[in-house]
């Protein structure tokens, strides 16, 4: 049998400055659910008809929040009233005054990004954020933990970045469960673990992250946090690799190398079995 490549080896293949803020990974980007992915939440997706359009705008000038949303939201899409931004983002910031979540994380994203009647403010974006965060919405408290890894419109801060992290990871978001499984693996405030950083890669690549199944195949060949398995390191470098990630075909390919044919059979085999795990909300 061919025996496993030692660590040093293998991190000549995957290399191990892999992290947060390297360019353009999922994982770095700050992300908002768009308009009318809220809209197909709230309502049926048909076109509004003027009856319906008319009550949730007389509820919305009386101060629901929620109406003011739904209006908010009618405009941003165009559903049943001319497509009006402006609009949309008066509504939205009613909304989110009254503590609206859904508002709030919208109103974070115009600003983040700039739209008309909102020109682009980091610090704005981060206060709203930080609303719908406090509130529980994952995707806003993953945002803030880019803001404070990054900077931006905050102090560079990785202790409050990976608290903000840790919090969207345990509500099940996969770039937050990598990004808490690459402080652990480089012990940015927090001593080096292995094997917490395993746990949280392996975490994320079970719903199919592929940066993070790179990583679960690192470990794996590496015995790093996790009992040495070419066999699964394989496999999961296949998965990543099966989805264009660059590293994942490297370590798979370097892996390759000190195995039988029979173990890369099993691996591949294992490989066409794995389905993505489904989070508590999908």
């Amino acid at each position: 049998m061919k025996p496993c490549p030692p660590l040093a080896q293998i991190r000549s293949v995957i290399p191990e400055t892999h992290a947060v803020g390297e360019s353009s990974p999922p994982h770095r980007k700050t992300r908002w659910p768009g308009p009318l992915v809220i809209l197909c939440c709230l309502v049926n997706l048909t076109m509004a008809d003027e009856p319906a359009i008319s009550e949730v705008r007389k509820n919305a000038e009386q101060g629901n929040a929620a109406a003011q949303l739904l209006l908010a939201l009618y405009f941003d899409t165009g559903n049943g009233v001319p497509k009006n931004e402006a609009e949309a983002v008066k509504w939205y910031r009613k909304a989110a005054d009254q503590g609206n979540a859904r508002a709030q994380i919208l109103l974070a994203g115009r600003y983040a990004e700039g739209a008309p009647g909102v020109p682009k403010d980091e610090a704005e974006a981060a206060k709203w954020f930080r609303k719908a965060a406090d509130q529980g919405d994952a995707q806003s408290q993953f945002n803030l933990g880019i803001f404070y890894n990054e900077g931006t419109a905050v102090p560079k801060d990785d202790a409050e970045a990976l608290k903000w992290f840790r919090k969207a990871a345990a509500q099940g978001d996969a770039d937050a469960q990598y990004n808490v499984g690459l402080y652990y693996f480089r012990g940015t405030a927090v001593p080096k673990d292995d094997a917490e950083a395993f746990k949280w890669f392996r975490k994320a690549a079970d719903q199919g992250m592929v940066q993070a199944q790179a990583m679960v195949g690192l470990a794996y060949v590496a015995g790093s946090g996790v009992s040495e398995n070419k066999i699964l390191a394989y496999m999961w470098f296949n998965l990543a690799a099966a989805a264009g990630d660059e590293d994942g075909r490297t370590g798979r390919d370097g892996c390759s190398k000190f195995m039988t044919q029979e173990q890369i059979a099993e691996a591949q085999k294992l490989s066409r079995e794995w389905k993505p795990m489904k989070t508590p909300d999908h």
